[in-house]
């Protein structure tokens, strides 16, 4: 006799038959962690000695059955991760035997029905109903499951306050509400307070809910049992509680994105559990010595305040710290010797403050750190040597301070440096070429500032552009760099070797001997023979000229085994120059309507603009009959292929770190030339991908460039449909927010692996609105092979998704004013890589 019956991950696929129901006996059904499709039949309901139900992570769709009210034995009910929707059925909470509930990650609508006539769960112990589509208010009568231990609400669309009846919980350890639309009913935040009556409870989150008011002073009275409060961006107002130092239990806090000010209670230093600390972006004006006493720290941000002072010699002697982010404040004097010596300190961000003197030698103490940016203050004097014992260094700025003398040799032993900024200081000498060396250096800005002598060549300096060293009258070396030429040392000890000679050899010569001797010299000179590369130097631009032949003989001819792509213009070919240089070479088909006038377009934005993340221009070839563009060669193909071939993956960090990297590309774009520039054609094939998987924006054939005082342009043209923002398409209307927009596109499509144009996208159903559709269920629409239940800290990476998801729906908003600026969505994409980064090393929560 048939009495369990369990299919875990087994792979099934299908419906589940109704004939299900003629299993009498069962006291167990699991079919979790398979493919099934269809619908749960009603006759699940006819299972009576049924105590364990369990569906979860499947793609079930359709509603749950009314008759699963019948399962009067049923203990443990697990739905979560399918494609329900629908109502919950009020039924089930009839169910007085049921200890766990799992609903979550579904698309259930409507109330939850916990109501007076039908709360007889007295044993339940846990209730997830997190990221569905629930709206109205949290029911009061829920307090009467008096055993309840987990209840996790986020993700929803309730709206309300936050019921009282909540305090007579007093088992409830996890109560999770982020990211609804909860309220309070008055200025004061009352329901801190008959939360302290929950006497075990344990994570309290509230992140992203228009809260609108002010801590009490009760809420100091929680017990010691208390681990995590978070509530950013909850529109909290005022002070801190001075009786905050009572929670000594407390693991990490976050009050990040509200509006508190004042001062932090001194007795804040009691906390000695306290692992992370958020209270960035606020208005809080204080010191920073009161921090000293939180032994247990691994990550304190303080950012985006109004800290004043200097920083103490103490946080230096916080062990466990890890990261530390104290930018855009107002801290002023020299920064201690003693921060700079924590040997396990990973970030350490101090930029835009008033931060003056030297940088101490201790700073090649800090041999666990990977970023650190101390630009926008006022340090003077030499860079320290000691600079260059920190191997594990990827990023580093010291942009926008008085820094004087050389650029240290010692540069060259960071081997993981992949960003150098230096730029806007005093700084004198040559470039080290031992800096050649960093294999990994994708930028090195060094622009504005006094130096000199030959900028190196090789190593990742070929791949450079000339923005990166502008300003700096003393620097010469390629002309691409737009610097003169060197004038070669070797070429002038020679020649006044020569002359020294002829001074020597024909002293007793006639005056008129020596004239003509010179004259012939002269024309030597003059005739000395060209390079036979074919390569002439385009005054204007600073570009490369290459004949048809060159590119005629690099690509064999064209022929289509180096066909690496085609377009609505033209076809991109790889090519080998004579000199073994291999690159991409785009040749325009003239016979296309358009291409001329795209030719022209990509030379006139693409010789004014220079970023590291934009595709870099070698030269053109240009006649009455032909027109190329030569490009640095990217190695790993677009964006699209990577997506798309099953040959090719992309795991989390690349994909985040690609995003960004567009985003860099754009926001340069948009604001860091003298006028906008929007690309109005942004897609996965216009994102090419260099050897380090770095991406670089391409094909400005239909770019715009704005005039002084232009913001919004109209145009004829239309680009890909699927990525087009509504204004774009319906009105030909462009600003820089069409970007953003396409953009959002694209981030949705990255992490879903799904494109715009899907065949299964048709009428009123997008992309956009699938994903909106979806949310906060991120696992229905993330890509299947990036994310899966059985991995380590899938919760985390989920948590990611859903940040970056309900990031890319801000820029796909219909209202072009409503968008986020391309700024902000590069700060909110660095900030959602941050906070990942720290989660999958110091995960705090369980």
């Amino acid at each position: 006799m048939l009495t369990i019956l369990y299919f875990y991950d087994n792979k099934l696929t299908g419906a589940i038959p109704t004939e299900i129901g003629n299993l009498a006996m069962l006291t167990a059904l699991e079919f979790r962690d398979n493919k099934l499709t269809g619908v749960i039949p009603a006759e699940i309901g006819n299972l009576a000695m049924l105590m364990d139900l369990d569906f979860s992570n499947n793609k079930l769709t359709g509603g749950i059955p009314e008759k699963i009210g019948n399962l009067h034995r049923l203990e443990e009910l697990y739905l979560y991760n399918n494609a329900l929707s629908g109502s919950i059925p009020a039924a089930i909470f009839n169910i007085s035997s049921l200890q766990h509930i799992g609903l979550d990650q579904n698309k259930f609508s409507g109330t939850i029905p916990f109501t007076v006539s039908n709360n007889k769960l007295s044993n339940l112990e846990s209730l997830f109903l997190d990221q569905n589509y629930l709206s109205g208010g949290i029911p009061s009568t829920i307090s009467n499951a008096t055993k309840l231990v987990f209840l996790v609400l986020y993700n929803n669309e309730l709206t309300g306050s936050i019921p009282t009846s909540l305090a007579s919980l007093r088992n409830l350890k996890y109560l999770y509400l982020d990211y609804n639309r909860l309220s309070s009913e008055s200025s004061e935040l009352s329901f801190f307070t008959f939360l302290t009556s929950c006497r075990s409870l344990t994570y309290l989150v509230l992140d992203n809910n228009p809260l609108n008011g002010f801590l009490p002073a009760s809420f100091s009275n929680y017990s010691t049992s208390l681990e995590v409060i978070t509530a950013k961006s909850c529109r909290i107002k005022g002070n801190i509680p001075d009786g905050i130092s009572n929670l000594s239990g407390l693991v990490e806090l976050e009050f990040s994105g509200n509006e508190l000010i004042g001062s932090v209670p001194r007795t804040i230093h009691s906390l000695a559990n306290l692992q992370v600390l958020y209270l960035d972006s606020n208005q809080i004006r204080d010191v920073l010595d009161i921090f000293c006493g939180l032994q247990s720290l691994g990550l304190l941000d303080l950012s985006q305040n109004q800290f004043f002072g200097s920083i103490p010699e103490c946080l230096g002697n916080m062990t466990n710290l890890r990261q530390i982010f104290l930018d855009s404040n107002r801290l002023t004097s020299m920064i201690p010797a003693n921060l700079l010596s924590m040997k396990d300190l990973q970030i350490l961000n101090l930029s835009s403050n008033f931060l003056s003197g030297s940088l101490p030698l201790e700073i090649g103490n800090l041999k666990a750190a990977y970023s650190l940016d101390i630009s926008f203050n006022q340090l003077s004097d030499k860079i320290p040597t000691t600079i260059g014992e920190l191997q594990a260094l990827q990023s580093l700025s010291l942009a926008k301070n008085n820094l004087q003398g050389s650029i240290p040799e010692s540069f060259s032993y960071i081997v993981s440096l992949e960003f150098l900024d230096l730029s806007h200081n005093n700084l004198s000498g040559v470039i080290p070429k031992s800096m050649e060396a960093l294999k990994s250096l994708k930028e090195c800005n060094v622009s504005f500032n006094r130096l000199s002598g030959e900028i190196p060549r090789d190593g990742p300096f070929r791949n450079f552009t000339g923005q990166l060293f502008m300003n700096n009258e003393g620097l010469c070396g390629d002309p691409r760099l737009s610097v003169p030429l060197c004038q070669s040392n070797s070429i002038r000890r020679s020649s006044k070797r020569k002359v020294l000679l002829l001074v020597i050899s024909l002293s007793g010569m006639a005056a008129i001997l020596i004239i003509a001797i010179g004259a012939l010299l002269n024309l030597r000179w003059l005739k000395k023979p060209k390079s036979s590369s074919g390569i002439e130097l385009m005054s204007a631009a600073k570009y490369e000229r290459f004949s048809y032949y060159d590119l005629l003989h690099s690509t064999d001819n064209y022929n289509e085994s180096n066909l690496l792509g085609e377009g609505s213009y033209g076809s991109v070919y790889k090519g080998i120059l004579s000199d073994g240089t291999i690159v991409a070479i785009k040749v325009f088909n003239l016979l296309v309507e358009g291409s001329l006038k795209s030719f022209d377009k990509e030379c006139e934005v693409l010789k004014s603009l220079r970023h590291r993340n934009l595709i870099k221009v070698l030269g053109s070839c240009c006649n009455l009959n032909f027109k190329a563009l030569v490009l640095k060669y990217m190695p790993n193909g677009n964006l699209e292929k990577w997506l798309y071939s099953h040959n090719h993956f992309l795991d989390m960090f690349q994909r985040i770190n690609i995003m960004i990297d567009v985003a860099c590309a754009l926001e340069y774009l948009h604001y860091g030339y003298d006028a906008p520039v929007v690309h109005c054609d942004l897609k996965p094939s216009n994102i090419l991908l260099d050897e380090d998987m770095a991406a670089h924006v391409s094909d400005f054939g239909i770019a715009k460039m704005f005039g002084q005082g232009e913001s919004i342009l109209h145009t004829n043209t239309l680009a890909t449909l699927g990525y087009i923002a509504p204004e774009y398409g319906s009105e030909g209307i462009v600003s820089t927010r069409i970007d953003v927009y396409s953009f959002g596109i694209v981030l949705m499509e990255i992490f879903s692996r799904i494109r715009p144009g899907d065949e299964t996208f048709s009428g009123d159903l997008s992309l956009k609105s699938w994903v909106e559709d979806s949310l906060p269920d991120a696992l229905q629409v993330v890509d299947a092979n990036l994310i899966r239940p059985e991995d380590e800290h899938f919760t985390d990476k989920l948590k990611c998704v859903t940040l970056i998801m309900k990031l890319a729906l801000n820029c796909c908003t219909e209202c072009p004013r409503e968008r986020i600026s391309m700024k902000d969505v590069l700060a909110e994409l660095i900030k959602i890589k941050h906070q990942f980064q720290f989660l999958m090393t110091h995960t705090v929560r369980s």
